[in-house]
């Protein structure tokens, strides 16, 4: 299914840029546009994780340096016969974390030092269950590669903003009006894609994650802590990868919180505290 959504979602993003080159530039702007597209389907297939590490300022991290992560996450990794992610750490005054890469054999979890002192360890547990979850399911790769292409289109919309002063100190008004519109329009198209994946992704993560670590309460108040804190200290991250986040990074931002990529924290907790029952029942 997953597999299936990458391709549609390399498609939609496929169009979109195309589209947008064709506004600013006609049948050679679609052309380079199509090669642009075609360029970043490889790129973000084999590198969008290395890429999405190194904006957040990731860093591998040893067992050694900090071996309770490791210690939990290679047992719930043996608990769903996965092979045990590399493991990163950011160093941000706001606790989070992301899961990212093309599948279970090539995954990474990156999660906050702050994140590690703020969570008991049951809340910890269930958190990177959540995260493991994500890898399991298969759908980090439709959330980095739509990280990439949305970046992608935010550039273009740059350039867009650039075509109007051109057109306008050159007197052409003619190219003031398709600049305009992919400016306005193609963020918002990119930004309706990344909801449409994230939003249904977060809820069988959570899910997955509560059915992993058999403790849904302890995500449930693991994502309350998350979310205030991230109402309290919002940080500034990249938009385009705001939807990879256990929780939306720009809560705390008034105008980035309209335009959420994730479900509400509300919603998500009340599923959470509803599944407990089921999970002690079944124990």
């Amino acid at each position: 299914m997953n597999t299936l959504k990458t391709m549609v979602l390399m498609l939609l993003l496929t169009v979109l840029l195309v589209s947008m080159g064709s506004l600013v530039g006609g049948v050679q702007g679609a052309t380079v546009a199509l090669v642009v597209a075609v360029a970043l389907h490889g790129f973000a297939y084999f590198y969008s994780d290395r890429l999405v590490l190194k904006m957040h300022g990731a860093q591998p991290v040893s067992e050694n340096e900090a071996p309770d992560l490791y210690d939990v996450l290679r047992v719930l990794a043996a608990r769903a016969g996965m092979p045990m992610p590399k493991v990163y750490l950011m160093t941000s005054p706001q606790p989070n974390a992301f899961a990212t890469g093309r599948n279970p054999s090539h995954a990474a979890i990156a999660v906050t030092t702050s994140l590690l002192n703020l969570l008991r360890r049951d809340e910890l547990i269930a958190v990177l269950a959540h995260e493991l979850s994500h890898i399991r399911h298969r759908d980090i790769l439709v959330g980095t590669i739509a990280a990439v292409f949305a970046g992608a289109v935010t550039y273009l919309a740059q350039m867009g903003q650039w075509s109007m002063v051109w057109g306008r100190e050159r007197g052409g008004a003619a190219t003031l009006v398709p600049a305009l519109a992919m400016m306005v329009l193609a963020p918002i198209a990119a930004l309706l894609i990344q909801m449409a994946i994230s939003r249904s992704r977060e809820y069988l993560a959570d899910d997955g994650g509560a059915e992993l670590s058999e403790d849904p309460a302890a995500l449930a108040a693991a994502l309350r802590k998350l979310d205030l804190a991230a109402r309290s200290v919002p940080v500034p991250v990249n938009p385009a990868t705001a939807h990879l986040f256990i929780v939306n990074p720009l809560r705390g931002r008034q105008m980035a919180s309209l335009f959420s990529t994730h479900p509400p924290i509300e919603d998500r907790i009340a599923r959470l505290e509803a599944h407990a029952p089921s999970l002690r029942r079944a124990a």
